[in-house]
């Protein structure tokens, strides 16, 4: 299933996603390193990474719901999807409620706050292999007839185009 939320040629949730799980991932962390050393410093750039993380999880959702919305239903990607979108929110929920406790003292958060960035980094560790899941073994946001050989994305030439070993035209191919 070709993704519908596009740029130059490439699934935007696939290139977004990036920025959300590397923030909030590295807000946890930094938590961690904050309360072994004692270095404030660390806690506050969590602080500030988990807010970005918490905004461009937001955004990132938009083209997802969109991919999301246009897998037939009724199918194992529906099912996967709608586990994936929701953890996510999950996610986010997480984060956002661990920024919230420490917004008056981002240096100390209490373990309370810790313990949620915590829970949404292992959460997000299985929702972002149900993406991988939908991506990889199922194909949702792959161009339709995808392949090694495939020409380039922004040539706008067909992905079916150029497949070694299949003779047929491009309609012939995708009908089976």
């Amino acid at each position: 299933m070709e993704s519908r939320a596009k740029v130059a040629g490439h699934p935007l949730h696939q290139m977004l996603i990036a920025f959300p799980l590397g923030l909030l991932g590295t807000a946890a962390i930094f938590d961690g390193i904050g309360k072994a050393t004692g270095n404030e410093r660390w806690s506050e750039a969590g602080q500030y990474m988990m807010g970005a993380g918490v905004a461009s999880g937001l955004v990132t959702a938009v083209p997802g719901v969109i991919d999301f919305l246009a897998i037939p239903e009724g199918t194992r990607a529906k099912k996967i999807g709608l586990v994936h979108g929701i953890g996510n929110v999950a996610v986010l929920g997480l984060f956002a409620a661990s920024w919230a406790r420490r917004k008056e003292n981002p240096g100390n958060p209490d373990n309370a706050a810790i313990a949620l960035s915590v829970s949404g980094m292992a959460l997000s560790v299985i929702t972002g292999w149900l993406g991988g899941e939908l991506v990889d073994r199922l194909g949702v946001g792959v161009d339709d007839g995808a392949h090694l050989d495939a020409p380039n994305s922004l040539s706008e030439r067909p992905a079916y185009e150029n497949r070694r070993g299949d003779e047929r035209s491009g309609v012939e191919f995708l009908a089976g």
